[in-house]
């Protein structure tokens, strides 16, 4: 251990330099797992329900969506959006195709678990709301929808987290958030080395508060139920 030279590892005087140029970043990984979360939400919701459709006109195309999504790497979605499209005349900044990416792909993660915790709530539920006169949607929003989402939380915690750290990915269409910053100081530096670390520590404690806070909704939701 004493033969290490700790200085080429990592340099404090480097990051503490460096970390506000690098926290600027933020507010673009902040912004796009936000807006990607929310969307892929709704998208996931409505994707789950024609996942379960009797219909084989939604069944079978919202099935296929899931497929791809699921089966194709998140950066490669991200260079088709970005220097594909152009191609045939479709133009997105690197922040809209990272937006449009990242909402796309979690939706087909989200799908299946509005899927999951939507089947595992009893089918008596649904009986007594059509005996009680409700429509499809009256009995979604009050009976289903309510015992659903507590069991959908946690996993839709976990995915919120990764769309957190897969953010990072948008540095590869040059947005420009913590871990695009980061290369450029450990490239401009010759540290590349002592800036991923302190990008690993940043995502950390991103995801450690969003955890806490992930607990918290969860206890809120259980009390309330």
């Amino acid at each position: 251990m004493s033969d290490i030279k700790w200085e080429l590892i990592f340099d404090p005087v480097l990051a503490i330099e460096s970390l506000p140029y690098v926290l600027s970043g933020i507010w673009y990984t902040l912004y796009i797992s936000l807006i990607s979360m929310a969307v892929g939400v709704v998208l996931g919701f409505f994707i789950s329900i024609a996942r379960t459709s009797p219909w084989f006109a939604l069944r079978w195309p919202a099935r296929m969506y899931i497929s791809f999504m699921r089966g194709v790497p998140i950066l490669v979605i991200l260079f088709l959006l970005y220097f594909a499209l152009p191609i045939i005349g479709i133009q997105f900044t690197a922040v809209q195709a990272a937006l449009v990416g990242f909402s796309l792909n979690s939706a087909a993660y989200i799908a299946e678990v509005f899927r999951s915790s939507l089947s595992s709530v009893d089918k008596g539920q649904w009986e007594s709301s059509r005996a009680l006169g409700m429509t499809y949607w009256q009995s979604m929003r009050r009976i289903i929808l309510p015992q659903s989402i507590r069991i959908a939380l946690p996993p839709l915690s976990n995915i919120y987290l990764d769309l957190i750290k897969a953010s990072s990915l948008a540095a590869m269409i040059t947005v420009p958030e913590i871990f695009q910053k980061a290369r450029v100081v450990g490239g401009r530096e010759y540290d590349l080395l002592t800036m991923l670390i302190v990008v690993a520590l940043i995502y950390w404690a991103i995801c450690s508060v969003m955890t806490v806070l992930q607990n918290y909704l969860e206890k809120r939701y259980a009390d309330y139920l």
